[in-house]
C-alpha cells in the first residue's frame, strides 16, 4: 500500500507527535511509528520494530522528569517522504558527574516515512551539552 502524505498532512503529523512528546504521551508518540520502524539513536544503539521500541522507552516515559522538545526547524521533502528537524532537549541531566541538575542538549533528527507512518528515525546530539548552565562535552567512555 503506497501512501504519500502531502506537505500540509505531513507537517500535520508532525505537530501532533511532537504534542505527544511534550505531553509524555508514548502512545500519541507510537500511534505515529511504522510496525517496522528502526531507531538509530545518538548513542549508536539501533532498536528495531515498534513494539521493541516502545518497551525501550516506556520506562522513560513513566520516568520523563517532565523532559520537553523545543523545536528550532523542520525541513520538509514531501516527494521522497522524509523530513529532518532541529531540536533542544530540556530534561534532568542523565550523564554521572551532573545527574538530575537542568540540561539542554541540541541535536536533529531525520525521519523517514512509509505508508504515513515513521520506519526509520535517524537521531543525532551536539557533543557539547549545558548542563545547570555550564557548558560540558560529552565523552565515550
Amino acid at each position: 500500500m503506497k501512501m504519500n502524505l502531502s506537505r500540509i498532512e505531513l507537517q500535520q503529523h508532525f505537530d501532533k507527535w511532537l504534542i505527544a512528546w511534550n505531553n509524555h504521551d508514548i502512545r500519541g508518540v507510537m500511534e505515529f511509528m511504522h510496525n517496522d520502524i528502526v531507531f538509530d539513536n545518538w548513542n549508536g544503539r539501533k532498536i528495531s520494530g515498534k513494539s521493541n521500541l516502545e518497551k525501550t522507552w516506556k520506562a522513560w516515559f513513566m520516568r520523563h522528569g517532565n523532559f520537553k522538545f523545543i523545536l528550532e526547524d523542520v525541513f520538509i521533502d514531501e516527494l521522497n517522504q522524509k523530513m529532518g528537524f532541529t531540536w533542544q532537549l530540556e530534561w534532568p541531566s542523565l550523564e554521572k558527574k551532573y545527574a538530575g541538575k537542568p540540561e539542554k542538549r541540541r541535536g536533529v533528527d531525520i525521519l523517514y516515512l512509509k505508508e504515513g507512518k515513521i520506519f526509520k528515525k535517524n537521531t543525532y546530539s551536539k557533543t557539547t551539552i549545558e548542563i545547570d548552565s555550564l557548558q560540558v562535552t560529552m565523552y565515550a567512555e
